[in-house]
């Protein structure tokens, strides 16, 4: 299982960015998946998910932080098996390393993670 995460940098406020994380050994579609980000000093907070296609009812289900509601959205790529974190109207307060993470059924994985910075 690998999670490679890319599409990080540095933006202006207000400005947007594309992050994926490009998964191998698992498909995307089958499992719970979710963008996570630490900013220095505080605590990893999770930022969006996206419930497995397991779950009939629910599968493909987007959940967000109250911080990016409205402005972040959660997708998969099943041909790529790749997950889209597209951020739009970005603010300082976003500035973190965020890192994709999968719930598999042995555990959690998690990518190296990708920069993003926001400067005012």
């Amino acid at each position: 299982v690998r999670l490679v995460e890319s599409g990080g940098g540095l933006v202006q406020s207000g400005g947007s960015l594309r992050l994926s994380c490009a998964a191998s050994g698992f498909a995307v579609r089958w499992f719970d998946m979710r963008w996570f980000r630490q900013a220095p000093g505080k605590e990893r907070e999770l930022v969006a998910s996206i419930i497995s296609d397991t779950y009939i009812d629910s599968g493909g289900t987007t959940n967000y932080a109250d911080s990016v509601k409205g402005r972040f959205t959660i997708s998969r790529d099943s041909s790529r098996n790749t997950v889209i974190l597209q951020m739009n109207s970005l603010k300082p307060s976003d500035t973190a390393v965020y890192y994709c993470n999968a719930r598999l059924s042995n555990g959690d994985y998690w990518g190296q993670g990708t920069q993003v910075t926001v400067s005012s």
